[in-house]
């Protein structure tokens, strides 16, 4: 087999890298296969495992959505490398939007492509088209639609609602063009807006139900309602640090001139089409249906852009400020909900004190009056005891004598032991 690049035939190192990387993971396929099978003959699984996991394993590439211009999706299932070739993008950019790994929210600027990872949104959003992964998830498909509706131009929507022909529409569609945002804006501003109103509504949730637990908790400790509050205050932490990372990141962005620069991509390919840039167009641009009038357009905006240096991120600052203040209104709202939760905290502990010092004390007191029995009880068996002593003869008498001086004595040394305690501080006036 030969690999063929586009300009010749590939670099036979690089092709040796890719067909061991193949042969790798169809060994590691089989060896799995293999071991689910014997498995199976043990009776450890069922065949039904084994078919299922093959299919698994068939089905690897993972399910993209690709929007364009227009709004129109096509459903693709690529793997990592079509993927990268398609954005031009590195490895390491692609694996940030694996599920499996777990990164954290995450918007980088590329050349050609932005990488967006905030929590279910997994997409790369070019000049001409946003590549979004996973759309049939639950979280995932309210997005697609708000995409589709929203990424048409508004002159694109006008004419498809009066029945325009796009000859008669094209001046109009080049002038409205102007002063509507690049494309890679407004699915920006899609994603910004979903996952801020997602944590935002997971806020409210968890609000709903944290302070009536709260409020129940004051009024009745138990231990059903310490458990209700011990998880709420975890979903709390664990939804303060998911809105703390997307916070951290649209602050980073608003810092930094650069960073925010490298997410205008209409920008960067107006100066790649322009004539006084010195070079031309990437030679993998052609595989987008609608580039030829994107590159028109900004080869006739490129005078404007090239030179507007300090006003070319005003637009996408505003918008990024937006957002940021409206997840920052979501952290407050989590800040104040953790303080009230502290003071809950404190005032629980409070009333726990409180009972421990009433229990310490009634241990106190019970124990006061045990040694004074006791000793009662001691007086008792001493002269309760049947033996013949002279000084027993005709001396009954002396029975309630004993009884009654020796209760005195117990209940005179019970509150000795009382006074004592409440002398030193140890028990309450």
């Amino acid at each position: 087999m030969i690999l063929v690049g586009p300009s010749g035939i590939g670099n036979p190192r690089s092709c040796s890298l890719i067909l061991f990387r193949l042969q790798k993971s169809v060994l590691k396929s089989l060896m799995r296969i293999e071991k689910l099978v014997i498995m199976a003959r043990e009776g450890s699984v069922s065949i039904l495992d084994v078919q299922n996991a093959t299919k698994k394993k068939a089905a690897a590439p993972r399910s993209w959505i690709l929007l364009d211009s227009t709004g129109e999706g096509t459903v693709l299932d690529a793997d990592k490398y079509a993927i990268m070739h398609r954005v031009q993008i590195h490895a390491r950019d692609l694996r940030i939007l694996d599920p499996l790994l777990s990164y954290p929210s995450t918007i980088l600027g590329r050349e050609r492509a932005i990488v967006l990872n905030l929590e279910h949104i997994k997409a790369i959003i070019t000049s001409e088209e946003v590549l979004l992964r996973d759309p049939t998830e639950d979280n995932v498909i309210p997005i697609v639609e708000e995409l589709r509706r929203r990424l048409p131009p508004v002159n694109f929507a006008r004419r498809a609602e009066d029945g325009r022909e796009q000859s008669n529409g094209q001046n109009d569609a080049e002038a409205g063009n102007e002063d509507e945002s690049p494309f890679e804006f407004r699915a920006l501003e899609v994603a910004l807006e979903a996952i801020c109103s997602f944590l935002d509504a997971r806020t409210t949730e968890l609000e709903t139900a944290a302070y009536p637990a709260l409020d129940e908790l004051t009024s009745k400790i138990s231990s059903r309602n310490l458990d209700r509050v011990r998880k709420l205050k975890s979903a709390m932490t664990r939804l303060t640090a998911r809105v703390q990372k997307v916070r951290d990141e649209l602050e980073q962005l608003l810092d930094d001139d650069d960073d925010m620069a490298d997410l205008y991509l209409s920008r960067k390919l107006a100066g790649a089409s322009s004539p006084v840039s010195g070079y031309g167009v990437p030679n993998w641009y052609p595989a987008s249906p609608t580039i030829g009038s994107k590159i028109s357009r900004a080869s006739r905006a490129s005078a404007a852009t090239i030179h507007g240096n300090e006003n070319d991120v005003e637009e996408l600052e505003m918008l990024l400020e937006a957002y940021f203040m409206q997840i920052d209104g979501t952290l407050n709202k989590l800040t104040t909900l953790r303080e009230y939760i502290d003071d809950t905290e404190d005032y629980i502990n409070i009333q726990l004190d409180n009972h421990r010092n009433q229990l310490i004390q009634l241990e106190l007191f019970l124990s006061s009056g045990t040694v004074c029995l006791s000793i009662y009880s001691l007086v008792a068996g001493i002269f309760g005891m049947n033996i013949p002593y002279t000084w027993n003869t005709n001396h009954g008498y002396l029975f309630k004598w004993v009884v009654v001086l020796a209760g005195l004595f117990s209940v005179g040394l019970f509150a000795l032991i009382v006074t004592y305690a409440r002398y030193k501080g140890l028990v309450g006036t």
